[in-house]
């Protein structure tokens, strides 16, 4: 067979389903392949909405994402979504065609060094020099991609090496798995924790990556101890649930935050470093930490573990809480009931334009428990950290390692490939909106129904509200829109301006039902930012 079915045969070896891309000149001899393949190609209208379709694919489903380009400009469009993926520990596959091997050691039409270019943005970066090296590359940029700490991996693939006849066939697939925890480390955490007098869990993303949320909540449950989660770890324990505080990492003196503070253990379990700096929640360095998670803990100066519980992260939660005592914590109540009352303080209003705590009222209201919120980033990400309530893991996705503007559409449009059973709602601002608002044409070619919540204010809200809040002035931050009516209705989509508050819920309800993308302008009422950061001081998360 030709080197480029061998390549296919092993992606498919690997159980990929799709294929997000855009086909090229250096990549024929692949698309011609996919032909006969039962791999999907999802054909995008940017490389950049293909990385960011196959990063969501992968966080949501744990398995790697693949998104194809061309050479030079196709593979460089690709690199902010890479980024994003590899930053958010969401596992990705990019394969990018490349010139033939006989011009690529001169200057040449299009030609970059890939392989080189993509290395310090994944985990794993290579050049298919030969087609008998096909299997080995492919097997290891899956194993990597999808081992923990889960990222993205690039594979270049010259095209006369795609054209070369082979003899091969996929190597045998098999999942890494978590070790163990040593009981020396469980012993010394369950030590801690009993004698600790006010513990707190900062619970991350490696919680849902290790598909340990219902441990977790066990854990919390059989020991008394409060849960406040990162922004990426939404729903990793129901807000329902007692001890659940919400999520961390807005402001300096949240009420979480403040629980940090009076806390003389913190338990940090599946805890990504890049979406929330010890530094902001451990300013003291004199706390008491225990590392619980899959990989060891990075280094760093306000991150100074006492026991680290590395392994398998159900197994360590479950063994750790047989031996500890429970706690009996109340102290925490009060930093729960205040969120709820932010929460709930904003539901009946009818002021226009619409407050954000409105909004994501009024949004959670219309969608189900299981509906899966794709949240753009900017200054709406920073109120659907707060106030989104998640009843479920990866039902608020957003994106808080990289935290790149205009992952929300295609994104949207993967989940919903992902999960065909759930609606899905992209959240995203106006700015975010239109930097990937292109792929709306790929949603309605394809007949992905999804529905697209803009939250407009005609500005880059979330710079906006760090300027005025620092200098009391703002700078180059306002712009204006299309009319996004008839931006939605020229794609063939649904698209609906909202004129008052009391329009919004029913919209919303009238847009999950539908078999097409819908589009809704809402604006909203940023007076709300700087009320926010008066109440709770400074925002320490970025955009």
């Amino acid at each position: 067979m030709k080197a480029s079915e061998l390549f296919i045969h092993s992606l498919e070896n690997e159980g990929v389903e799709y294929i997000f891309g855009i086909p090229g000149e250096e990549n024929l001899d692949v698309m011609d392949a996919l032909l006969d393949s039962k791999i999907k190609f999802i054909t995008t209208r940017h490389e950049q909405g293909a990385a960011f379709m196959a990063d969501v694919y992968g966080r949501l489903t744990g398995r790697a994402g693949v998104c194809l380009a061309t050479l030079g400009p196709g593979a460089t469009n690709l690199i902010t979504g890479v980024a994003d993926a590899n930053m958010d520990h969401a596992p990705l596959v990019a394969i990018a065609g490349q010139a033939a091997t006989n011009r690529l050691h001169k200057e040449s039409h299009q030609v970059l060094d890939l392989e080189a270019m993509f290395l310090p943005i994944t985990k794993y970066s290579t050049r298919i020099v030969g087609p008998e090296a096909i299997t080995e590359i492919v097997r290891k940029a899956f194993k990597v991609a999808q081992t923990e700490k889960t990222g993205a991996c690039f594979i270049e693939f010259p095209e006369n090496i795609a054209e070369m006849d082979i003899d091969d066939t996929p190597l045998y697939v098999k999942h890494a798995q978590a070790p163990e925890p040593a009981i020396e480390q469980v012993e010394s955490a369950a030590a801690i924790i009993s004698k600790a007098s006010n513990p707190i869990i900062l619970a991350g993303n490696g919680v849902i990556r290790a598909q340990a949320s219902q441990a977790l909540a066990n854990f919390a449950e059989d020991l008394g101890i409060p849960v406040a989660n990162t922004f990426m770890a939404k729903g990793v324990i129901p807000f329902r649930h007692p001890l659940a505080l919400g999520s961390v990492g807005l402001q300096s003196n949240d009420y979480i935050s403040s629980g940090f503070a009076n806390a003389d253990v913190i338990i940090c379990i599946g805890y990504d470093m890049v979406e929330y700096h010890p530094y902001l929640w451990h300013p003291s360095r004199n706390r008491t930490i225990i590392h619980i998670d899959t990989t060891h803990a990075e280094v760093d100066a306000y991150y100074s573990v006492v026991v680290g519980v590395i392994g398998n992260i159900n197994h360590s939660l479950d063994r750790i809480a047989k031996i500890s005592t429970p706690h009996q914590n109340k102290t925490m109540r009060t930093l729960r009931d205040s969120l709820v009352k932010d929460m709930n303080q904003h539901r009946d209003d009818v002021e226009f334009p619409i407050k954000p705590q409105k909004i994501i009222w009024d949004l959670r209201t219309a969608m189900d428990l299981k509906d899966i919120v794709i949240c753009d980033v900017g200054a709406h990400k920073m109120w659907m950290s707060r106030m989104f309530r998640c009843e479920h893991p990866n039902t608020c996705i957003i994106s808080n390692g990289f935290a790149s503007m205009g992952i929300a559409v295609p994104g949207a449009i993967a989940a919903k490939l992902a999960h065909p059973e759930q609606k899905v709602v992209a959240v995203t601002g106006d700015a975010g909106f239109l930097m990937n608002s292109q792929e709306i044409e790929t949603a309605i070619r394809l007949n992905i129904a999804i529905v697209i919540l803009i939250w407009n204010d005609a500005s880059y809200g979330l710079i906006e509200w760090k300027q005025q809040n620092q200098f009391g002035r703002t700078s180059n931050v306002k712009f204006t829109n299309p009319d996004f009516v008839q931006y939605a209705e020229s794609f063939g989509a649904h698209g609906v301006k909202v004129e008052e508050t009391q329009q919004l819920m029913p919209e919303l309800k009238a847009a999950l039902t539908r078999n097409t993308v819908t589009i809704i302008d809402c604006p909203v009422d940023y007076r709300e930012n700087l009320k926010l950061t008066e109440t709770l001081g400074q925002l320490t998360s970025t955009d």
